[in-house]
């Protein structure tokens, strides 16, 4: 099952779970103020406060952490375009022979990239194609250093490649890393603990009441529910909604000038 499936799951399962634990805090609000009416919520207001502002702490901490990660792969994405850009503008500094091989090979690499990352959510056959761009890496790498050291190559080759192709190869495991970096599952566990918990307070507060107000049960339940699966969705952002696909563009426009 996709992480993005799951995350579907989860939040209408915590929608339906705040639906009865609100009708389970209103029964309990019933009987308490059955049995004294005048001091069933004494001092409840506090609890439900406190629970409510950890509750939105949580949330705001977590969102926020989701879309400061969401646009760091997107600057990465900008940063592996330019990367590989200026590393085939440096291929001039190498001999004729060698350089058209070269440029062929970059462009071969810059679409493994693509196609890698276009699979997704496959991510058995992404990983294969990240692998084949990796493989050309080390083929590109080995045939620039021996193509530096040929006597019709600039001075400077290598020292001016290297550190370009360096840079390409270093930021694909940057990207590698970033897509994998999420908060851990306790913190969503907490997340979804406290919103139950805040359903039942919810619930009890609106104990009393001649009938139920039904706009304000559904429309808690669906707000929290959602905000839980959009944090989820902004976390994996080449599987769900909220997508980074589209500062892949970059990418292709670099290909289409590698002519």
């Amino acid at each position: 099952m996709s992480k993005i499936a799951m995350a579907a799951l989860v939040a209408l399962g915590l929608f339906v779970g705040v639906l009865i634990l609100q009708e389970v805090g209103r029964r309990l609000g019933e009987r308490h103020l059955a049995r004294d009416p005048g001091g069933a919520r004494a001092g409840t207001g506090v609890v439900e406060g406190a629970v409510f502002a950890l509750v939105g702490l949580l949330i705001a901490f977590t969102f926020s952490g989701a879309a400061s990660r969401f646009d760091h792969r997107r600057d990465l994405i900008v940063q592996e375009t330019n990367a590989i850009g200026t590393a085939y503008l440096r291929l001039d500094l190498l001999p004729a022979e060698e350089r058209s091989a070269l440029q062929e090979d970059f462009r071969r690499y810059v679409d493994a990239r693509l196609d890698a990352y276009r699979l997704l959510p496959d991510v058995q056959a992404a990983m294969a194609g990240l692998a084949a761009a990796t493989a050309l890496q080390n083929g590109i790498w080995t045939q620039v250093v021996s193509a530096g050291q040929q006597p019709d190559a600039a001075p400077d080759a290598i020292k001016l490649l290297l550190p370009a192709l360096n840079d390409m190869i270093d930021i694909t495991t940057t990207r590698t890393l970033a897509a994998q970096m999420h908060p851990p599952l306790g913190i969503y566990m907490m997340l979804i603990a406290l919103a139950l918990a805040s359903a039942l307070l919810a619930g009890y507060s609106m104990a009393g009441g001649r009938s139920r107000n039904w706009l304000h049960i559904i429309a808690f339940a669906l707000v929290l529910a959602m905000t839980v699966y959009i944090i989820i969705d902004i976390e994996f952002p080449r599987l769900g909604m909220i997508r980074v696909d589209t500062f892949d563009h970059a990418l292709v426009e670099l290909r289409a000038t590698m002519t």
